[in-house]
């Protein structure tokens, strides 16, 4: 061997390769591609193994070694049999190292794991998080495509490509990704903030704005400093002074300091875009919503910290009372926004929740029914109904909402589906239809037998039987 793979302890950029190594692992990559064709995918494996852990910011030897993996298995979507018990150790080595930063034990950790299924996003995001400590922003992004397509709604994936993606400025990407969170846990207040953070930035960003709201550097001639030393908040006051009748540049400067959290500045700003649209402008009204919103989760996100410092029953009770009033703030708005858009499924699910919080638990019952033609929402929007029959104490429908909530899961294992089959095993239990208990219950436990109480809820079906 005529070099050293990563230097372990090396936590930051990407490892130097000689061009002796590059050479060398070039050749053992093309025997790999040979061998492949030959339908030798185990040999291969071996040889693009050892070019993934010796050249890990080499995006073509990582996106060989998963294709040969994937041809190998059939694209079978699970990998060998027994996969998830072979895994755990390589998986279990792979954090560690990572966290050491032994960087060759982690790659080859990664290529062990990734051998028995090439389709565990566990090991995929303990990959993708290992490439980002050293820098290879392509082989990270490589790990999260595929994670991607193989569980495109789960929420941790796309929280950890949005991540990603935002890092490095590719917004309408971060921005789906995001949005994929918020579907998958609605009120996800990260992927709340973020999508407005987002929109903010790619915004200023298509507006020929820096891509930050920092200052500029300020070296260079006396010149040079005069063209670049406006921020993009002078820009945008400057394009407003221009044309004071143009709408957009009370919204683009009015963004900028939303960012920034400049709140009583933005009224005022709204306030001059609404004088001069004649006060009928749409656009106006719904960033002065915006605003409204955003408040009120700064307010709730300052007193989740006081609570996390100072957890007084005082703090505590602050906190409970500023998101009562955080929900009625987004109970007006999504009410007004609905009625706005009386056709949108979505503004209509999103107002139901916040009917339900606020607990007028009939009204969100008649919203959410509105919102039951949502393809993307339909599973979620049933077992939200199921929830709030069940609070009015009608517990057929409210059963009968859980098991059309299961029906309407695409992804069998999805955390709306399990909670569905969670919460219609309870009200069966409860309604003594002890064979329908067992079978949602069953399918839960073979999901997952650690959701929650699922096994001591079996155990208490077995003893209402016996004691029947």
């Amino acid at each position: 061997m005529d070099s050293q793979p990563p230097t372990t302890g090396q936590k930051h950029g990407p490892v130097p390769v000689t061009m002796a190594v590059r050479q060398r692992l070039q050749k053992l990559f093309e025997h790999g591609q040979r061998c492949a064709e030959k339908q030798d995918h185990d040999y291969a494996n071996e040889l693009f193994s050892q070019c993934v852990v010796e050249d890990p910011g080499n995006l073509i030897y990582l996106q060989t070694f998963l294709a040969n993996l994937q041809n190998k298995y059939g694209d079978n979507k699970k990998g060998a049999k027994l996969a998830g018990l072979k895994i755990k150790s390589h998986r279990s080595t792979l954090t560690k190292a990572k966290g050491k930063g032994d960087w060759p034990t982690a790659w080859k950790a990664a290529c062990a794991a990734l051998a028995c299924n090439p389709w565990d996003t566990t090991t995929l995001l303990e990959l993708a998080s290992a490439y980002a400590e050293i820098g290879c922003d392509e082989t990270q992004l490589a790990c999260l495509r595929w994670a991607l397509n193989v569980d495109p709604k789960s929420a941790e994936v796309n929280r950890h490509a949005a991540i990603a993606l935002q890092r490095i400025g590719q917004f309408d990407q971060a921005i789906a990704c995001w949005q994929r969170v918020e579907q998958a846990k609605p009120h996800d207040e990260e992927a709340l903030q973020a999508i407005s953070r987002l929109s903010v930035e790619k915004t200023i960003h298509d507006g020929g704005y820096e891509s930050s709201l920092h200052k500029t550097d300020q070296a260079g001639s006396a010149d040079d400093q005069e063209e670049s030393v406006s921020s993009p908040e002078e820009r945008a006051r400057n394009a407003l002074a221009d044309d004071p009748a143009n709408i957009e540049n009370y919204l683009h400067l009015a963004d900028i300091l939303i960012y920034e959290s400049r709140f009583d500045e933005v009224e005022q700003l709204l306030e001059q875009g609404h004088n001069a649209a004649g006060g009928g402008d749409l656009r106006i009204r719904e960033r002065s919503e915006d605003l409204q919103l955003c408040r009120m989760h700064q307010q709730v996100a300052i007193a989740e910290q006081q609570v996390q410092h100072q957890p007084t029953d005082e703090n505590r009770q602050l906190l409970q009372n500023l998101r009562k009033q955080a929900n009625q703030v987004e109970l007006e708005v999504y009410a007004a926004k609905s009625d706005r858009d009386p056709g949108n499924t979505r503004l209509k699910f999103e107002l139901g929740l916040r009917q339900k919080q606020a607990g007028k638990i009939r009204d969100a019952i008649t919203t959410l029914q509105t919102a039951r033609d949502d393809p993307k929402r339909k599973a979620l929007v049933l077992l939200e109904l199921g929830e709030c029959f069940q609070k009015i104490e009608q517990y057929k429908l409210a059963l009968s909402n859980y098991e059309l909530s299961i029906e309407a899961c695409e992804e069998p294992d999805s955390e709306v589906r399990r909670l569905a089959l969670y919460r219609a095993g309870v009200l069966s239990t409860g309604l003594r239809e002890l064979d329908r208990a067992e079978r949602h219950l069953t399918d839960l436990a073979s999901l997952d037998f650690g959701y929650r109480d699922v096994a001591d809820r079996l155990d208490k079906i077995n003893q209402l039987r016996n004691s029947g």
